[in-house]
């Protein structure tokens, strides 16, 4: 017990330095800054204890590295090089001098508590041994799938957006929900925490774990809401775009539910 403390102490620790990157703008604690916060918790659970865990679970802190390398790199594009993008967000986000440097810290904190909770499975795993079993198996299919699924919606929503920036997309994965590239997310960290059932013991780390899968879906479908709000704003008019919000889930396919605006309890 006192080594999984330890480690979940050490995954805070790098989530909070990968993550500061924030303090330059503050939605970077959440954007880029979660990216860099998972990849680097991938390293540190290889460098901890990847000599004496299965090859399986080895491959689940990999698929840390890349799932937080792929989207950090591709949120610090979109930042930083995306002149649309950055034209769209003015106004929807607060400047950071609006932003007290107490509010600041309390982002910052919070966050890294939630990317350690979120990847705190594997870490439960691998200093219980590291061994390999039906749950792991299931979990990292599901991982793998969720990353595949978003990193395919993600590049079907940059090429439609080439081809017709104007136009909301409604196209390959876009066609199945509204938001495919946080069903992939979603995907992806429940297939982490399915991982870990086989090892959870005690209530402090099921809460870790549960802290750590909740928080992240209620951050997906406050990130949904969010879009929504925009894209209504944008297309609200065009009885295409009408017809498509009508008839496609917003997250969950064959789930009839299609706002999410009217929620406003999903603030983050």
């Amino acid at each position: 017990m006192r080594l999984k403390m330890q480690g979940f102490l050490v995954l805070l620790a790098v989530a909070l330095v990968a993550s500061a990157c924030g303090f330059k703008k503050y939605v970077w604690f959440i954007s880029i800054g979660y990216g860099a916060a998972v990849a680097a918790i991938g390293v540190a659970l290889l460098v901890m204890f990847g000599a004496r865990s299965s090859a399986p679970v080895v491959v689940q802190a990999l698929l840390f590295v890349a799932y937080g390398c792929r989207l950090a790199g591709y949120l610090s594009y979109r930042e930083l090089r995306s002149r649309s993008y950055n034209q769209k967000m003015k106004g929807e986000v607060k400047g950071n001098d609006s932003v007290t440097l107490g509010v600041r810290f309390a982002i910052w904190a919070s966050a890294a508590l939630l990317y350690a909770c979120q990847t705190s499975p594997v870490l439960f795993r691998m200093a219980a041994g590291g061994r390999a079993d039906a749950f792991l198996a299931a979990g990292l299919l599901v991982s793998v799938f969720g990353l595949a699924f978003e990193t395919t919606a993600d590049i079907q929503k940059n090429a439609a957006k080439r081809r017709n920036p104007r136009r909301f997309v409604d196209t390959g994965l876009f066609r199945i929900v509204r938001c495919p590239n946080y069903l992939g997310e979603m995907l992806f960290w429940t297939g982490v925490f399915v991982s870990g059932i086989g090892v959870y013991a005690g209530i402090a780390q099921w809460a870790a774990a549960l802290v750590g899968y909740l928080g992240i879906v209620y951050v997906m479908f406050g990130g949904a809401r969010r879009l929504e709000i925009r894209q209504n704003r944008s297309y609200g008019k065009d009885p295409a775009y009408q017809r498509y919000v009508r008839t496609t889930p917003i997250m969950l396919p064959f789930v009839p539910l299609y706002s999410v605006e009217k929620h406003k309890w999903l603030v983050a």
